[in-house]
């Protein structure tokens, strides 16, 4: 199923109903476009949880920095230009939270709260030839006719 959005609930539970009013899981799979496999798979689950539906999620995603989602968010407001691996360290020194950049990133970005590089001042002119630049390979440049 990778890729695809799962069934419904409902379509879950209007299968399941079937098979209890008397429908074979094939049967009723076929009638739902379903397979066959999908229609005794939600069958069994029926059977083993007495529910159709799929239910909560196995785990819930979760992040130790959530924990100090109020303290990073203060930290971002009063000091912007902190860097990712400035946060990490500030986060272990203070908070005593071991934590990578990664995390850090994914963190910032489920808050909705991304860096933005900002420019270092003036850059360097680009290399090249300029007016006064001596020929390539062995004297001066000869005029052409």
């Amino acid at each position: 199923m990778a890729g695809r959005k799962p069934y419904p609930d409902e379509f879950r539970v209007l299968l399941v109903e079937q098979v209890e009013a008397g429908s074979s899981r094939r049967a009723a799979g076929q009638r739902l476009r379903v397979s066959p496999a999908t229609a005794v798979r939600w069958a069994q689950h029926k059977a083993r949880t007495g529910r159709a539906d799929r239910g909560a999620p196995k785990r819930p995603p979760r992040s130790p920095l959530e924990v100090q989602t109020e303290w990073l968010l203060e930290l971002v407001a009063q000091e912007p230009d902190l860097t990712l691996d400035q946060i990490v360290i500030r986060i272990a020194e203070a908070r005593q939270v071991k934590t990578s950049r990664s995390a850090l990133d994914r963190f910032f970005h489920r808050h909705a709260i991304s860096f933005k590089k900002k420019p270092a001042g003036g850059r360097a002119d680009a290399g090249g030839r300029g007016r006064g630049a001596r020929a390539v390979a062995g004297g001066a440049a000869k005029p052409r006719a």
